[in-house]
């Protein structure tokens, strides 16, 4: 049988809470941080892709930002974060989908935030799908936070292969359309007491996007 992305997450925020899941943290506090460091605008328009069940929104949202874009393949995970947030859910702009195969508007975006998606592609035909899609609805000069898997991350997780990145293997992952600003490690604790390498890019899209 063909593996359907869509079926394996719903059936994850199905099955398990929010909470129990091994890339669960109360707050994406590094990812917050670089984002308030790079001193946005709080027009800006941010997408948290894979973002469905984050509390990153609820931060942004609290630090004044107005215009973020949720992007997830799983109904059930944005379903999560609606619930959590009540009536500000509807300050979000939600997009149920797949991040390689989205339409998204083209020079849209002023940040693209990733924390966890990219390294569950494995097919280099998706992964550039992937970037295909970054590079068309960034706008030029805008920001690409991507997380990932570290050189000595899992091999594994939620029951999938994933790819583990140095900073130099997702700088070519992603291409001369992109200039990688900084990059660090984070050791994640998951809620069972384990821990992952986590690797923190930030690039920014320095010329026209050409796929």
């Amino acid at each position: 049988m063909m593996f359907d992305p869509k079926t394996h997450w719903e059936n994850i925020y199905k099955t398990k809470s929010s909470k129990d899941v091994s890339w669960y943290t109360p707050h994406l506090e590094e990812s917050f941080r670089m984002i308030r460091d790079l001193g946005l605008s709080k027009d800006a328009e941010i997408i948290d892709v894979g973002g469905g069940a984050s509390t990153l929104p609820d931060d942004l949202l609290t630090e004044g930002y107005k215009n973020i874009t949720v992007l997830d393949i799983s109904s059930e995970a944005i379903k999560v974060s609606k619930d959590r947030l009540g009536n500000k859910a509807n300050l979000i702009h939600w997009l149920e989908a797949d991040a390689t195969i989205v339409s998204l508007e083209p020079n849209h975006y002023d940040l693209w935030h990733d924390r966890a998606v990219f390294h569950f592609l494995t097919k280099p035909e998706d992964r550039q799908k992937y970037v295909n899609n970054l590079g068309k609805a960034l706008k030029p000069g805008g920001y690409a936070l991507i997380a990932t898997f570290g050189p000595n991350g899992p091999l594994k997780c939620s029951g999938l292969g994933i790819v583990r990145y140095s900073a130099e293997n997702l700088r070519q992952g992603l291409g001369e359309t992109f200039e990688l600003e900084k990059h660090f490690t984070e050791i994640h604790k998951t809620p069972f007491d384990t821990t992952q390498e986590f690797l923190y890019c930030l690039f920014r899209k320095v010329d026209a996007f050409k796929n």
